[in-house]
C-alpha cells in the first residue's frame, strides 16, 4: 500500500502518524483543539506530511480514532434526545437493574440517566419474549408521540421497545411513521444498534447512540470535507471499540461503537508487538494526558467483552457507570493521565483525578495558564521531565510554575515541601494504576504472574518501570513510537465488524432452524459492513453466550462450524461444559443448558509481523555523558541520574538506571535497579539488574 495516516484525538494530545509504503513512520503530537477537533488533526497532518515530504494526494488511507463520543457522554454535551419506549417501561433506564454498586452505602447516589424522565415517551404495544405480538401497535398513539417530538424540538430520537431484539416489527413501524413526519431528525432503533436481551442495557445503548449521533455525524462530515479540500481524496475510516475499521457512513450511523475507539487502537498496537516478541501473556499499559488504560492480551489477542461501562462514578465499581452493550476490547480506564489534577481531600490524603487539566489550560508546567498541580507537574519537579529534553515542539516546560502549583495545592495543606509532595503525587498515581491492573486481572480470573508489560502513550514510559515493581512483573517493553502508540495501532487494525443478537434456545430442545437462520443473518450483516471498506480475504469467528438454566450471566463458547447439523445440541453442550470447567473449575450435572446470545465477527486478514530476535547486551555497558538530579523510588531520594537520547542508542546497548531515556514524544524512567537493552526493532527491553 501507499502512504497511510493514523490520527488519534485524545483529551490532551492529538497524535498523527504517517506510514510510508516502505514501513517507515513519521509522527507528531499537538495539543487537542477541543472547540473543533478536526482543526488539530488537519494541523498535525500538515506538519507531519511536510516533515515526511508526502503530499496528501499520495495518501491512500486515513484512519481515525477519537474520544469525542466518550467525552460527549461523560460531559453530557450531546443532542436533545427523546426516548420512545413501550408503555409501562418509561423508567427502565432510571430504575436500572435495582442492584447497588455499594451494597451497604445508605446514601448511595446512582448515576443520572442519560435521558431525563420528561423526555421519555411511551407507545402502547407489547411483544413477548418469543417476539409474538401481545398488544398491537397503537398507530394513533404513535402519531401523538411524533407530534409531541416535533413540537418539543428534539434533535434525536432513541426507540427501544420491549423484546424488539427478537422481533423489530414495532420499532420499524415507528421509524416509518417518524420518517414520514420528521425526516430530518436523527433516529436510532435498538433492534439495529444493540439487538440483545436485557432491556436496561439495550435501552441505555440506543439512548447513547442517539445522544451522540448528530454531534459525530456533523464532525465526521466536516473532517472528511476539509481533508478533501486539502487534497486528501483517499477514504477516511474509523476504528471502532472492538479494534477494527469501519467506513465513515457506518460510524455516523452507529457512533456508540466509537466510544472506546482510541484505546482500542492501543490494544491492537500492543497485540502486534506481543506477537513480534512471542509474548503470549501481556499487560497493555496506555497512559496519555487524560486517562490510563490497562488491558490483557493472551495468545496475541486482546480480551474482548460484549458490554462495558462509561463514566463510572465510583472507582473500579461495576454498576456505577453507564452500561453500553456493544462488542469492545475489554479494558479498565481510570483518570490517571499526565494532566490528571492532584488535590488533598478532607482526610489529608493526596487524590489524583479523575478531573484533568487537558490541553486547555493544561498542566501548570506547560505555561499556558494552568494553575492546578498535575501528574506532569510532579514529574517535572522530580527531574523526570525537563525543559531541555521534553521534545514537544509547541510546549516549553516551566519548572517554577510546576513547583508553585504543587506547593499551593498539595504541599502547604500537608505541611511539607513541594518536592516531597511531588513524590507523594507520583506514588499515589502509580498505586492507583497498579490497583486498577490488579482489579482488572481479578475480574477476568487472571493471575498476572508471568505477564510482560508493554507501555505506550506519552505518559506510560514515565511510570511503567515503577508499575512492574508494584505488580511483580519481570519484563517491560517500550516500543519505538510509544508516544503515539494508539495511532500506530490504527494502522495495524483489520477491517472488522461483530454482529450480535440474542436468540434463546436450549441444548435439550435445540431450535436447529432458528439457530442456523440467526448465524446466517449475522454473518451476512458482518460481511456487509466489512465489504464496505475492503475486498480482502476475511476470517469468520462465531460465538454463543451460554449458561445453566437459572443463572443470570453467560460465558462465551466458540463455534467451529458455519452451520449446525443434527448433532449440534450435543456438540454445544460438550463445548459449554469444557468452557465452564475452564472458568470455574467444575461443571454442574443434570441442569438444562441455555444458549442466549450469538455473535459473528468478520475481519480482514492482516499479515503476521516478523518475529524480533532478542538482542543480548554488549559485553561492556555504554557510558553516557549527560546527567541530572532525578528522584529514584528504589533509593527513596534524589540521585545523579544519567540522561541519554534514545536515538543515540544502538542495538545491544545497555542503559543502567537510575536515569532517563529521552525522545521527542515521551521519556522512559529507570530506577537504580532497572536496566534497558536496545532491541533490533528499536524497542527497549527493561528488566531488573541481576543481583551480584
Amino acid at each position: 500500500m501507499g502512504a497511510r495516516i493514523g490520527a488519534d484525538v485524545g483529551g490532551t494530545f492529538t497524535d498523527i502518524v504517517i506510514e510510508r509504503d516502505d514501513g517507515s513512520l513519521h509522527s507528531t503530537k499537538i495539543l487537542t483543539t477541543h472547540d473543533a477537533p478536526e482543526r488539530g488533526i488537519l494541523e498535525g497532518i500538515a506538519r507531519v506530511a511536510g516533515e515526511a515530504d508526502i503530499g496528501l494526494a499520495e495518501v491512500e488511507q486515513i484512519i481515525h480514532g477519537t474520544t469525542l463520543a466518550t467525552n460527549a457522554l461523560i460531559e453530557r454535551r450531546g443532542a436533545a434526545t427523546a426516548l420512545v419506549t413501550t408503555e409501562g417501561f418509561r423508567d427502565v433506564i432510571e430504575t436500572r437493574t435495582e442492584s447497588r454498586f455499594e451494597q451497604y452505602d445508605l446514601n448511595i447516589v446512582l448515576p443520572r440517566p442519560l435521558v431525563e424522565r420528561k423526555d421519555r415517551l411511551v407507545v402502547r404495544e407489547r411483544l413477548n419474549a418469543r417476539g409474538e405480538v401481545l398488544v398491537p401497535f397503537d398507530d394513533t398513539g404513535a402519531h401523538a408521540v411524533i407530534e409531541q417530538i416535533g413540537v418539543a424540538g428534539y434533535e434525536a430520537v432513541a426507540v427501544g421497545f420491549l423484546h424488539s431484539y427478537r422481533n423489530p416489527i414495532h420499532e420499524l413501524r415507528f421509524r416509518d411513521l417518524l420518517r414520514a413526519e420528521l425526516p430530518d431528525i436523527a433516529l436510532s432503533i435498538s433492534a439495529e444498534v444493540s439487538p440483545q436481551m436485557r432491556e436496561y442495557e439495550r435501552f441505555n445503548t440506543v439512548c447513547a447512540n442517539a445522544y451522540v449521533q448528530p454531534l459525530m455525524a456533523s464532525y465526521l462530515v466536516r473532517l472528511r470535507d476539509q481533508l478533501l479540500d486539502r487534497g486528501a481524496s483517499c477514504p477516511l475510516y474509523m476504528i471502532h471499540s472492538g479494534g477494527g475499521l469501519i467506513d465513515v457512513e457506518t460510524a455516523a450511523a452507529f457512533p456508540v461503537r466509537l466510544v472506546e475507539s482510541g484505546p482500542a487502537g492501543g490494544a491492537i498496537f500492543a497485540a502486534d508487538l506481543a506477537r513480534r516478541y512471542g509474548r503470549d501473556r501481556v499487560l497493555s499499559y496506555d497512559m496519555g494526558g487524560t486517562t490510563a488504560k490497562i488491558s490483557l492480551i493472551e495468545d496475541y489477542t486482546p480480551d474482548t467483552a460484549k458490554t462495558f461501562e462509561v463514566d463510572r462514578t465510583a472507582r473500579f465499581k461495576k454498576g456505577s457507570g453507564m452500561p453500553i452493550s456493544i462488542p469492545v476490547i475489554d479494558m479498565i480506564e481510570i483518570g490517571a493521565g499526565g494532566g490528571s489534577i492532584a488535590s488533598v481531600d478532607s482526610l489529608g490524603q493526596i487524590r489524583i483525578g479523575p478531573h484533568s487539566a487537558g490541553s486547555e489550560p493544561g498542566p501548570a508546567a506547560y505555561d499556558l495558564g494552568g494553575t492546578e498541580p498535575t501528574v506532569t507537574d510532579a514529574n517535572v519537579e522530580l527531574g523526570r521531565l525537563h525543559p531541555d529534553t521534553f521534545g514537544a515542539t509547541d510546549i516549553t516546560l516551566n519548572p517554577l510554575h510546576a513547583r508553585s502549583a504543587i506547593e499551593q495545592t498539595v504541599a502547604t495543606p500537608l505541611s511539607m515541601d513541594a518536592h516531597l509532595a511531588a513524590v507523594g503525587i507520583a506514588e499515589v498515581v502509580d498505586e492507583n494504576m497498579a490497583n486498577a491492573a490488579r482489579v482488572h486481572a481479578v475480574e477476568n480470573g487472571k493471575d498476572l504472574a508471568g505477564y510482560s508489560m508493554i507501555a505506550f502513550g506519552g505518559g506510560a514510559p514515565l511510570h511503567a518501570a515503577r508499575l512492574i515493581d508494584k505488580l511483580g512483573l519481570d519484563e517491560l517493553i517500550v516500543p519505538p513510537g510509544a508516544g503515539v502508540g494508539s495511532a500506530i495501532g490504527f494502522l495495524r487494525a483489520p477491517f472488522s465488524y461483530e454482529a450480535v443478537r440474542s436468540f434463546y434456545t436450549t441444548t435439550s430442545e435445540f431450535d436447529l432452524p432458528g439457530a442456523n437462520r440467526v448465524l446466517a443473518e449475522l454473518t451476512d450483516e458482518a460481511h456487509s459492513f466489512v465489504r464496505a471498506g475492503t475486498d480482502a480475504e476475511v476470517t469468520i469467528q462465531r460465538q454463543v453466550a451460554m449458561r445453566y438454566k437459572g443463572q443470570g450471566w453467560e460465558i462465551p463458547v466458540s463455534i467451529d462450524a458455519a452451520e449446525f447439523d443434527e448433532l449440534a445440541a450435543e456438540s454445544l453442550a460438550h463445548a459449554f461444559t469444557k468452557a465452564y470447567v475452564e472458568f470455574f473449575g467444575r461443571a454442574i450435572d443434570d441442569v438444562v443448558i441455555e444458549a442466549v446470545s450469538w455473535a459473528v465477527r468478520v475481519a480482514s486478514i492482516t499479515p503476521i509481523p516478523p518475529p524480533v530476535e532478542l538482542s543480548a547486551q554488549h559485553a561492556s555497558d555504554t557510558s553516557w555523558s549527560q546527567s541530572r538530579l532525578i528522584h529514584d523510588p528504589a533509593a527513596g531520594h534524589d540521585v545523579d541520574g544519567a540522561v541519554v537520547q534514545r536515538d543515540d542508542m544502538t542495538v545491544g546497548d545497555r542503559f543502567v538506571g537510575p536515569g532517563v531515556i529521552v525522545e521527542q514524544q515521551t521519556t522512559t524512567v529507570l530506577a537504580s535497579h532497572h536496566q534497558a537493552v536496545m532491541q533490533g526493532d528499536g524497542s527497549l527491553l527493561i528488566t531488573r539488574k541481576a543481583v551480584r
